[in-house]
């Protein structure tokens, strides 16, 4: 295999992987049947980084992967790092990879005196010299646009809601919502799963202690009925357990937890053993080690899907149509990570 997809004589693409999570960009890479580009990187004695691309790079189109995985501020630095180098070894165009998206929670201010994080992330991605950004299921699909060129929104609902169809029985399911912020998006859940019935739970939020809600009632009928709660993401827990608990409390027959990425932060593996789920599916846009799995843990791969948006950037067509499923050479990649 080549380290580069031709299409033209005039224009090639390459993969490029940071160091958080090298075996999910391997993985994208032997979906579109090509090698990551080799790099040289290391950390100095006193903590800075070294990147260095071993080949050539002048002309490519090159996609530069990383998992904004802990510890958060390390890995985003690196892939700052290696767009400056690219952009120094006069490639192409250059497009971040960030299947999730660091900072992504902070878009708006709460209270007076706060920054907009995610606005300041973009910012570095662009300064550093980025052309285009590709990632997965934004905190707040507003977030586009904060970033002045092109932005490919991907999302993991048909990767999530097929692994759905084929392991659950689908005339008992309600769709439930976490909160008021995802009824959008359980509602194209419900939707897509021939309009099963759908609910929400009403929360508050804390905006003075982070990773804190509470659920005050849940607006819809879950009485006997096999719910799928579904969110962006798990960190440490403690809110979507605290959904189960008050779905179980109103007669949940069993709730099920999918969300894209699976963060799992501090203690909410702990957390997640106790609550009582049925099952909870998740991708791995950030690594899942095998200590932070058990039995119950679905981790759905999101290799090919970040595959395909590469491949359909590269080509100039519309990714779109991912939005509907996989392209059938994408599918028939192993759906688990």
């Amino acid at each position: 295999m080549s380290t580069v997809l031709e299409e033209t004589p005039k224009r090639k693409l390459a993969i490029v992987t940071g160091r958080a999570y090298p075996e999910l960009g391997e993985e994208v890479a032997k979906c579109l049947g090509i090698e990551v580009l080799p790099t040289t990187a290391y950390d100095f004695a006193n903590g800075e980084m070294y990147i260095r691309f071993t080949q050539p790079v002048r002309g490519a189109d090159v996609f530069v992967l990383q998992s904004h995985t802990t510890p958060i501020n390390k890995w985003i630095m690196e892939q700052l790092i290696m767009i400056d180098a690219l952009k120094r070894a006069s490639a192409r165009s250059i497009t971040v990879v960030a299947p999730f998206f660091g900072y992504s929670r902070q878009d708006k201010k709460h209270q007076g005196r706060e920054p907009i994080t995610a606005r300041l992330v973009f910012d570095l991605f662009k300064t550093a010299g980025a052309d285009r950004i590709v990632t997965v299921d934004l905190h707040a699909t507003q977030e586009q646009g904060f970033f002045d060129n092109p932005v490919d929104h991907l999302t993991a609902m048909p990767i999530l809601i097929d692994y759905v169809r084929s392991h659950m029985e689908l005339d008992n399911v309600t769709i439930v919502s976490p909160d008021a912020g995802r009824i959008k998006v359980s509602e194209r859940w419900a939707a897509k799963l021939n309009n099963r019935p759908l609910a929400f739970i009403h929360k508050s939020r804390d905006i003075t202690r982070p990773n804190h809600a509470e659920a005050h009632g849940i607006i819809g009928d879950v009485d006997g009925r096999d719910c799928i709660v579904v969110d962006d993401m798990i960190d440490t827990a403690g809110t979507i357990c605290e959904a189960v608990k008050v779905l179980r409390g109103a007669g949940a027959k069993s709730v099920t937890l999918v969300a894209t990425h699976g963060l799992l932060s501090g203690p909410a593996v702990d957390r997640l053993k106790e609550c009582g789920a049925r099952e909870i599916i998740l991708t791995d846009t950030v690594p899942v080690p095998a200590e932070k799995r058990f039995d119950g843990v679905t981790v759905l791969s999101i290799a090919p899907l970040l595959a395909a948006g590469i491949r359909s950037v590269f080509e100039s067509d519309s990714v779109t149509h991912l939005l509907e499923g996989l392209p059938s050479d994408m599918r028939a990649r192993n759906i688990y990570a």
